[in-house]
């Protein structure tokens, strides 16, 4: 039996193709940094007792899965850090005033020896070193910066003080050398919200020197205070 056959219809060329067409648009996409700056605005809020435990978890748990920059502002608008830009970085030798206590959170002693202070440790506000017919090593350039401005107090007496930077971050000095040497490269991160370094002191008879490490990078600030504080203290929660 012979089968009808019937033509087949022609698709319309007036009507517009939906299915091609690109989707709307939902905001914009919220990067790496963004939910990173949000974590860091949370952590802050705990450490001041603003947000319990509780509350911190899930909306940390909701900041790294929102995918756009409107979906992190519900999480922080409550917060006092959502609403304060960020500082610039300083630019001149000294720090801004009150942002760097006088006592020092770790001091570093070499008289007659040799004291180094490298690889993965906590860069605290302050540093003090002596170097007394010693030498004393500091380098950063694997370092932890949780604080954007660090002073780096030292003295040099017949001795020798030796500092070393990462690339992105800036370098700042203020010092004198009485018969001796004070010397500071000083540096300009491209990043207005990386880490300053501040060296301040005076050599007698000795040498105090501060400069870049060629080749050598810190991560980003915001991602380690962020992302890395928000799972530290999430793992002591849970």
């Amino acid at each position: 039996m012979d089968l009808e056959k019937h033509p087949k219809p022609k698709p319309d060329l007036t009507e517009p193709a939906v299915a091609d067409a690109p989707p709307a648009p939902v905001g914009l996409r919220a990067s790496d940094a963004d939910r990173d700056r949000t974590a860091e605005i949370l952590a802050a809020a705990l450490a001041e007792g603003r947000l319990t435990a509780e509350e911190h978890s899930e909306r940390i748990d909701g900041v790294y899965q929102a995918k756009t920059v409107a979906e992190l502002e519900p999480y922080v608008a409550d917060l006092p850090g959502a609403h304060q830009s960020r500082p610039a970085a300083p630019v001149g030798d000294q720090p801004t005033p009150g942002a760097v206590p006088t006592t020092a959170d770790e001091n570093l002693v070499a008289v007659f020896s040799s004291t180094t202070r490298k690889g993965r440790w906590r860069v605290g506000r302050r540093t003090h070193a002596y170097a007394v017919f010693g030498n004393v090593e500091i380098d950063l350039t694997e370092a932890i910066f949780e604080y954007r401005q660090v002073v780096i107090k030292a003295v040099s007496v017949f001795g020798n003080v030796e500092v070393r930077v990462p690339e992105n971050v800036s370098l700042r000095g203020s010092g004198s050398g009485v018969f001796g040497n004070f010397e500071v490269e000083a540096l300009d991160a491209g990043d207005s919200d990386a880490p300053v370094v501040f060296v301040d002191g005076y050599a007698v008879l000795g040498n105090i020197e501060a400069r870049p490490k060629r080749g050598k990078f810190i991560e980003d600030l915001h991602k380690y205070v962020g992302r890395s504080v928000a799972r530290h203290v999430r793992k002591h929660l849970n």
